[in-house]
């Protein structure tokens, strides 16, 4: 149970911080991708008020366990393949066009309306698909 409650407090803290961040108004979003019109920096802001905090945090839980019980996640491995591209291109892709990724399309269900609900509903079937599709692309396309 206590696992589950700061589950809560840090998703909703994580929630909170998208929506005082702006990080859920998709014009704000595709404000940064627009580097020859309108270009909006704050999301540098956000996302060095991410990185900063996550590269302290790795150095910190270093042979620690969590208070609540369960391991750290292990440090994601630095190799660049052909899953990583295609998926960064595709978050990428879905991004910029949408203006939201996962974090702000949950954070945003509760007031965007129908657009945010489409993304969310999309967002998941991509989910859902992803492992199909990596499993053909694997077969028909062997990776090196």
């Amino acid at each position: 149970m206590q696992r589950l409650i700061f589950a809560l407090l840090a998703g909703g803290l994580f929630g909170m911080g998208l929506r005082v961040s702006g990080m859920t108004d998709t014009a704000k979003v595709q404000g940064w991708l627009d580097i020859f019109g309108n270009w909006d920096p704050t999301l540098a802001f956000v996302m060095g008020g991410a990185i900063i905090p996550m590269a302290i945090a790795w150095r910190l839980t270093e042979g620690r366990k969590p208070i609540v019980g369960g391991e750290f996640p292990a440090k994601p491995d630095q190799k660049l393949g052909r899953n990583l591209v295609v998926g960064s291109v595709l978050f990428g892709m879905g991004w910029g066009l949408a203006g939201l990724c996962p974090g702000p399309a949950v954070a945003s269900l509760s007031y965007g309306g129908w657009p945010h609900l489409v993304f969310f509903a999309a967002m998941i079937l991509g989910m859902w698909a992803a492992p199909m599709v990596r499993g053909e692309l694997d077969r028909r396309i062997p990776a090196e």
